[in-house]
């Protein structure tokens, strides 16, 4: 591959970060996932649970005739479950994998807004050291004083964890 080429994959690789992101709550840290990758928002609803599936892994929600896998991000990310409350919300996308397109239900604490986040407003994530596996953080936003941390939600589950989310459906 070309110097040329690697400069200009890494120049449209910059550009897609630039873009509307809904935008919601874990705990108190805010994050944000491409607009374009969420199908919709839904409240919580019953939940049936999978046996022997990761422990992120909630269950299966029947979503208008479509049995749809759902996973909690505060487990996924090690944070403590938490309970739900009346601003809950399951919040269902599109994820690329080398099996296909699948939806998931991702249970987030609240979701906030969509905002229109600028490129120059979009920081590289942090390194921090090499034990921290953080390829499935786009970018960190800045956004008025605060930082919000910018999802691929197609590498937040590894290919394993999309086969097992993926046979719970």
């Amino acid at each position: 591959m070309s110097e040329k080429t690697v400069i200009d994959q890494a120049i449209k690789a910059i550009a897609q970060r630039e873009g509307k992101y809904l935008t919601f709550k874990l705990l108190d840290e805010e994050y944000g996932l491409g607009i374009l990758k969420i199908k919709e928002i839904i409240g919580v609803m019953p939940i049936t649970t999978v046996p022997q599936t990761p422990e992120f892994v909630k269950g299966v929600i029947n979503l208008r005739g479509k049995v749809i896998p759902v996973i909690s991000l505060r487990l996924k990310f090690g944070m403590d479950e938490g309970e739900y409350t009346d601003k809950t919300c399951i919040v269902v996308v599109e994820m690329e994998s080398s099996a296909g397109i699948i939806l998931i239900g991702i249970v987030v604490d609240t979701v906030s807004e969509v905002l229109n986040i600028k490129e120059q407003d979009i920081e590289d994530t942090p390194t921090f050291g090499t034990k921290l596996d953080t390829e499935y953080i786009l970018g960190m936003a800045k956004m008025e004083g605060s930082v919000k941390i910018l999802l691929d939600i197609d590498r937040v589950l590894s290919a394993d964890e999309i086969s097992i989310v993926k046979k719970t459906a």
